[in-house]
């Protein structure tokens, strides 16, 4: 699927349109710094029913967000150099007990994803607009 954001507000039809599609629980976020990762986050959360706010993981590397679903872990990776600092902060164990992982800069770990089900987001601030497609 593929939208164009012209607004904050044409979040929520991104939203309303991918939410039947969440087969997965892994939701990878692509998008350069600014694209709207965590804005699309903070609708999508609201939409499934979390008063949680949520906020950017930039420092933390991990928030974690209540819903009536279950738990939803946020995830940035942007400042893990490799593959160990992701096992160290204990990535496995938060994919097998959440309702929903969304992982923002997944590259240094999408390797890893092999042979895992997961839907990937790609943000491009075109400078106008954001262009998005999911799958």
């Amino acid at each position: 699927m593929d939208f164009k954001i012209n607004t904050i507000e044409d979040w929520q039809e991104v939203v309303d349109k991918i939410i039947p599609d969440l087969k997965h629980n892994i939701l990878l976020l692509k998008g350069n710094l600014g694209a709207g990762k965590t804005t699309f986050t903070q609708f999508l959360l609201k939409k499934l029913g979390s008063n949680d706010e949520v906020n950017s993981p930039t420092y933390s590397i991990v928030n974690e967000y209540n819903t009536p679903e279950g738990k939803i872990y946020h995830f940035d990776l942007y400042r893990l150099k490799n593959i160990e600092e992701v096992y160290d902060i204990g990535i496995e164990e938060y994919l097998d007990n959440a309702f929903l992982c969304i992982i923002e800069w997944p590259e240094v770990y999408e390797e890893e994803l092999y042979g895992l089900n997961y839907h990937t987001m790609s943000i491009v601030n075109t400078g106008d607009q954001r262009e998005v497609s999911f799958e």
